[in-house]
């Protein structure tokens, strides 16, 4: 049978809404720049689109990177005519959606139990620090996880990195997560087990992938309430 010694979670909308928020920022925003261009012409929501994707090596991801996007992207797109007082808006944007409330998703809650009451179970989330430390307190699940990681990007390099920590071998280890390109490509490279969770709406940089439908290691639950049916299958499996 295959064993599973480790299992990992992501947190942005795994075990609590995000994308939803960052959504309604940029429904805003466009509301705001929409006073100064036709937002179809100035292909505004590309345009942001592209000035994120350049800026994440050097902002990272999270709130105050989208929020220095969003005022550079307002800058060039209205030919440096948006008001302070419309910038300043903006900012006020990012501020809110710092703030947001921490809504756990359905059943999450009992999903992470059943699974730390058999497994390690490790929190592996990106984005700001300050925000992701604030988010994970404000969920009520921290004492649940054996292990908290807060990283910057989550690549092949990172989840070598933190299995090594961990002491377990790519096999031994599942994760759990909604982004393929994030949370179970990196780990399928390396030989681990991903189980997707698809969340009703993603960021258009998070569907940039090569995770293969049927790949092997690959399971997809609709819910929070087949994620330990999921595991169990995976480790019913015949060890190879």
């Amino acid at each position: 049978m295959a064993r599973i010694r480790w299992v990992g979670f992501d947190g942005d909308d795994t075990l609590w809404k995000s994308e939803d928020y960052y959504r309604q920022a940029e429904a805003d925003f466009e509301q705001i720049v929409g006073a100064y261009v036709d937002l179809a012409d100035a292909r505004t929501h590309q345009h942001l689109l592209e000035v994120e994707r350049r800026n994440l090596k050097i902002f990272g991801y999270g709130v105050k990177g989208m929020t220095l996007s969003m005022l550079e992207t307002a800058i060039q797109v209205t030919g440096e005519r948006i008001s302070a007082r419309d910038l300043h808006r903006v900012i006020e944007i990012g501020r809110a959606t710092l703030q947001h409330p921490v809504d756990l998703l359905p059943g999450i809650r009992d999903a992470v139990e059943r699974i730390a009451a058999d497994h390690e179970i490790v929190l592996i989330t990106k984005g700001d620090l300050f925000h992701q430390e604030a988010k994970i307190a404000q969920s009520g699940l921290t004492d649940l996880f054996h292990r908290i990681e807060v990283v910057s990007e989550k690549d092949e390099a990172t989840y070598a990195r933190v299995l090594r920590e961990l002491d377990v071998a790519p096999p031994e280890f599942a994760m759990v997560g909604n982004s393929l390109r994030s949370d179970i490509e990196p780990v399928l490279a390396l030989g681990g087990w991903g189980i997707h969770m698809p969340y009703h709406v993603t960021w258009a940089l998070e569907t940039e992938h090569g995770v293969d439908a049927d790949a092997p290691r690959l399971r997809v639950v609709e819910n929070a309430g087949q994620v330990a049916d999921a595991l169990a299958a995976i480790e019913a499996m015949p060890a190879t």
